[in-house]
């Protein structure tokens, strides 16, 4: 399809999605409050790295084969179940360390994508090899998992180990199996659909803001939670802005370009909830509900906000840039981490993310005129 758009199933699955990475936003918001913040970090990324790979990898598969007959329809439901039984598992692992309920649910999930690219073995005979490929890989991943999930209980060090390995073999089955013959994933569709998912992520900055606001609606007097609601306002349009840039988001077919473009924004899609996680941390700390200091509220924002732009310069500006212009975000991601330093804090982590998108559009735009004249 020339207009291959984003469909109402797709979007579905991805309101299934949304509730899982609300429960890993709110896990770590709690671990951060609670000062456990390196368990609550790890235990995030795990859970988060669940969420987002079997996201991608339906999202991928469905713009190569999505035919949106009733098997595939079915096999999509039989999936997003297993996304809602993920979600239920996820503040069970911030609290216990317990990793059952998450496994079924992502083994459930993978189990789904195993059936959906038998399917296309069997149809599309020219990429057979690729198909089967992805079947046995996910396959051998998945008793992997089961295999670790029974092995509890391990040592942390043990556990975070074995998982690192588990997602590395998750990771090499696309490497692996793409090499054989590419499937004919739609760009336009994966680019549409990848912003929608950072939409959604950047919601948790919103609803943070809204918790700000709700403390003074409950009658809390301090203005400190005005400037946190401005300030989440202010970030997270202009995290929007900065993703949403005229420059193309995937503007190769290559197959290493797109891997390291649909593997790097693992970064900017776990960096953008944890922003919202964040501002939770804040309007706790403000509100008296908080283990830790103001200045590691402040930094349980301008971390994630500075990996933000980091993620975004990693996938797309420095291939599409020229110039100072390339250098934006990585300079603007250091500012960032300085503000908590400064006498204005949020305000100041506000203000660098703003100015970002300020001198990266001014920059740009210098550049396109050389670039016409060049061309």
């Amino acid at each position: 399809e020339h207009h291959r758009a984003a469909t109402p199933l797709e979007l579905f699955f991805d309101l299934v999605s949304v509730i899982a990475i609300a429960a890993a936003a709110a896990g770590l918001h709690h671990s951060i409050i609670e000062a456990h913040a390196v368990q609550g970090i790890i235990t995030f990324l795990m859970a988060f790295f669940a969420i987002w790979w079997a996201w991608m990898n339906f999202t991928w598969f469905a713009s190569a084969y999505d035919n949106d007959d009733t098997l595939f329809r079915l096999l999509t439901i039989v999936i997003m179940g297993g996304s809602l039984t993920m979600a239920a598992g996820i503040g069970t692992m911030f609290k216990t360390g317990d990793l059952a309920m998450v496994a079924i649910g992502y083994v459930i999930m993978r189990v789904g994508m195993i059936a959906l690219w038998l399917r296309a073995a069997n149809n599309d005979r020219e990429r057979r090899p690729t198909a089967l490929a992805y079947a046995l890989g996910i396959g051998i991943a998945q008793i992997y998992w089961v295999v670790f999930v029974f092995s509890q209980p391990l040592s942390p060090a043990l556990t975070y180990g074995l998982f690192l390995v588990g997602v590395l073999v998750e990771l090499a089955v696309p490497v692996f199996a793409e090499r054989k013959a590419k499937t004919p994933w739609h760009r336009h569709h994966i680019i549409e659909r990848y912003g929608l998912l950072n939409i959604i992520v950047l919601g948790e900055t919103l609803l943070a803001g809204g918790l700000a606001l709700q403390q003074i609606a409950d009658g809390a007097t301090s203005i400190a939670f005005v400037h946190i609601a401005l300030s989440s306002l202010i970030i997270v349009f202009s995290m929007w802005w900065l993703y949403f840039s005229k420059e193309d988001h995937l503007n190769s077919t290559d197959l290493n370009r797109t891997l390291t473009w649909g593997y790097g924004h693992f970064v900017i899609y776990a960096s953008g909830a944890a922003v919202g996680a964040g501002f939770a941390v804040l309007v706790d700390v403000i509100a008296g509900k908080s283990e830790i200091s103001l200045l590691a509220g402040d930094y349980a924002v301008a971390i994630p906000v500075a990996f933000f732009m980091f993620g975004l310069w990693f996938v797309r500006d420095r291939f599409c840039l020229e110039g100072a212009a390339r250098f934006v975000l990585p300079v603007f991601a250091v500012l960032v981490l300085l503000a908590p330093f400064t006498p204005f804090a949020l305000e100041g982590i506000a203000a660098m993310t703003a100015l970002s998108v300020v001198a990266r559009s001014y920059l740009v735009g210098k550049n396109q005129p050389i670039a016409s004249a060049n061309a």
